[in-house]
């Protein structure tokens, strides 16, 4: 990355801000000398000025055969969207490796795994959020500190506001919103998933949109197993950060013929529908299939969703063995 495109990368908002109007003195001064010799930048914020431009004619009602008011509020619309699409990032230590968090305007917009030396990072970088990021760790820094607490086990939610604007396809957003709504230190079936959203035969898109997931661990496609209990896939080929993420959550996994598994006979289980959870021997539990099933690791965790143990089987008399 030279440091001319992390120049223009960190001018950005005020480019935003001075073509809007909106820019103090100081913020006008840098822009100014950016400009003068970077000509792509000198250029938008040629854009953004006759666009802002337009709005002000707009406000003084001079432009003829059109609505005033209809093409104000357009215009003032696509200068506020062109605004909540400055994306500002940092690229962060953790316990799993580099991370990359960031946010726009209307919330968290991009978390990803990276890999490898600086120079590889930076392509990392530009591949998942394009040449217009801007690096500015203080804008993000709150989030990360929110990171570390959960990877640590001191917090249970990442209460995040998301941008979910990347999302591939309207199917992907609803995926991703029931995928959200799977509790701490639980696990559910990509066809539980499915399930979720209506669209019980869709197990293979299901999967396919967590793969591709925007925003990891916030939105916890960790918590997605097969229907065998097997973790498969997650971040590519990272069953390793799957596993340990639900370790941190208190799931444990035991190794298999093939991938690690969940194993559903040392979980707690909540049937869909119901509100409350059983002992994977209650009734018929341990014939369904887990995509009417809802598994918890400790019953904590099942309680802190408001769950009350099953008064036929009793798992707060008869406790599973503690998971170690």
């Amino acid at each position: 990355m030279s440091d001319l495109d992390r120049t223009c990368r960190e001018i950005e908002p005020d480019l935003v801000a001075l073509g809007a109007g909106e820019a103090g003195g100081a913020e006008t001064e840098r822009v100014e000398r950016h400009v003068a010799r970077c000509a792509p930048c000198r250029d938008e914020l040629t854009r953004y000025r006759a666009l802002d431009g337009m709005v002000g004619t707009l406000r003084e009602g001079r432009l003829a055969g059109e609505d005033p008011t209809l093409a104000r509020a357009e215009l003032e619309a696509r200068l506020a969207d062109l605004r909540s699409r400055v994306v500002h990032f940092g690229v962060y230590p953790s316990a799993l490796g580099p991370i990359l968090i960031a946010r726009s305007e209307l919330g968290v917009a991009r978390v990803r795994y990276l890999e490898g030396g600086a120079r590889s990072l930076a392509a990392q970088v530009r591949e998942a959020l394009g040449e217009d990021a801007v690096e500015d760790e203080e804008a993000v820094e709150g989030l990360h500190r929110e990171l570390v607490e959960y990877l640590e086990g001191r917090r249970a939610q990442l209460d995040w506001t998301l941008d979910l604007r990347g999302a591939r396809s309207g199917f992907q957003r609803r995926v991703l919103e029931a995928t959200a709504r799977v509790p701490y230190g639980a696990v559910m079936s990509y066809a539980g998933i499915a399930r979720a959203i209506g669209r019980p035969e869709a197990v293979r898109p299901v999967a396919q949109a967590l793969r591709h997931n925007p925003v990891p661990i916030v939105v916890p496609c960790h918590r997605i197993i097969g229907s065998d209990g097997a973790l498969v896939g997650y971040a590519g080929k990272k069953l390793g950060l799957k596993e340990r993420l639900l370790a941190i959550e208190g799931v444990r996994t035991e190794a298999g013929p093939g991938d690690p598994r969940v194993n559903r006979n040392r979980m707690y289980a909540l049937q869909a529908g119901e509100t409350e959870y059983c002992l994977p021997t209650c009734g018929s539990l341990s014939r369904q299939q887990l995509a009417g099933l809802t598994l918890f690791g400790s019953r904590r965790r099942a309680e802190a969703v408001g769950l009350a143990p099953c008064t036929s089987c009793r798992p707060d008399l008869h406790p599973l063995p503690e998971q170690g």
